[in-house]
């Protein structure tokens, strides 16, 4: 075989290569193995329990606590490499805006879903709005930072991309990914528009990083007794079916189903915006409505969501029917102390693991309080009018 065809054979990996390149995440030079074409199968909607599930909240962004966040539970090293074994981790969305490293996130946790497959655990990354936002084109809370990620992400693709279509008999030849994308954005300085062109032709449905990262996401998910969804789950989605609106916001995110999100994704009351369960005040929860709910939905007795930044860290309220898990912990929209939650198939009882307990025990000292009863050294102090803590381990 001549040298070049060789070069041609190679180029698919090579354009994975170089677009990985670009990320300077110190992953120890992992390259990501090119991701195969996006069939259709159904989007898995139903797991049973698996012997340990770390939910994570909101990562806007945030390298830094993301990091900090899986070595809470301990599932990577300081090298950022897998350590938790069989355990299973639920990422429940919003990984996109608000931060600076939103490419640099996507690409850590794709390398953990390899790595964690290798030892028998799982990765499960969802949507939240914020992802739903930014495939409908809703920039509202990209950073200058991102927009420069984007930037040069999208000119090693464009790279990639010219490699690969000097090649003859590589099939799927890529188009010009800017095709239909707008040159200039009223009302956005000039300086930005090439940020803004980059990110919609790079997250637009059927876009290069909505089609490698989004559109196998789940967007409601349960796992065992548990339900997870990144805003919250009604009556009439849960008629609609949960396999339904999984595999359809895939098709979405695919291209298939125009260019619009689905009615059920947009909206107060969306599976992905609803906070009729996550009001920092417990008596201002729609309990009744919750409990209607997981009782349509077999063996359910929980509702797991993020979505809503909770002061007083994760938490739960109607009888622990809602746990609350977004603690604000990205810079860009709290900065947080980092917080997951932990069930274990051998405990009824949901566990907070923390980095700082004492910290938050004295944040939320006063008058009006009282401790959870918790072991010496782990419990925190709550307002009496806020919802209930969960064991706290530090």
């Amino acid at each position: 075989m001549s040298e070049p065809a060789t070069i041609c054979r190679e180029v698919p990996q090579l354009l994975t290569s170089f677009i990985d390149a670009f990320v300077d995440y110190s992953f120890s030079g992992f390259i990501l193995p090119q991701k195969p074409k996006q069939t259709l199968t159904s989007i898995q909607t139903r797991y049973t329990s698996p012997d340990r599930l770390i939910a994570i909240g909101d990562l806007h962004g945030d390298l830094e606590k993301s990091k900090q966040s899986f070595k809470l539970a301990g599932l990577i090293d300081d090298s950022d490499r897998w350590t938790g074994g069989n355990t299973t981790v639920v990422q429940i969305g919003d990984v996109l805006d608000r931060g600076d490293d939103e490419i640099k996130i996507l690409y850590f946790l794709e390398k953990l879903k390899h790595e964690a497959l290798k030892s028998g655990g799982l990765i499960i990354t969802m949507n939240g709005n914020h992802e739903i936002m930014n495939v409908d084109g809703d920039f509202r809370y990209v950073t200058p930072a991102s927009l420069n990620e984007f930037r040069v992400w999208t000119s090693w693709f464009n790279i990639g991309n010219s490699m690969k279509n000097l090649c003859s008999g590589i099939d799927n030849k890529q188009n010009d990914i800017y095709k239909g994308v707008p040159n200039v954005f009223p009302g956005i300085r000039k300086e930005f528009h090439q940020g803004f062109r980059d990110r919609i032709a790079a997250l637009r449905p059927n876009g290069p990083i909505s089609g490698r990262f989004i559109s196998g996401n789940p967007t409601i998910l349960v796992i065992g007794d548990s339900v997870f969804v990144h805003g919250g789950l009604l009556k009439n989605h849960v008629e609609y079916g949960l396999e339904r609106i999984n595999n359809e916001v895939r098709d979405w995110v695919n291209g298939l189903k125009g260019r619009i999100s689905p009615g059920y994704l947009r909206g107060r009351d969306s599976v992905v915006w609803l906070r009729r369960f996550s009001e920092e005040k417990a008596k201002n929860c729609d309990c009744s409505a919750l409990e209607h709910v997981l009782a349509t939905i077999p063996g359910a007795k929980r509702m797991i969501m993020g979505h809503t930044i909770q002061q007083v860290g994760i938490n739960g309220v109607c009888e622990n029917k809602a746990i609350r898990i977004d603690v604000g912990m990205s810079k860009g929209c709290g900065d947080g102390i980092p917080e997951v939650l932990e069930i274990n198939r051998n405990s009824s009882e949901l566990r907070v693991l923390t980095s700082n307990p004492a910290f938050l025990a004295r944040k939320y000292s006063n008058p009006a309080i009282k401790t959870d009863g918790q072991k010496e050294g782990l419990g925190l102090l709550i307002p009496r009018h806020q919802p209930k803590q969960i064991e706290v381990k530090s």
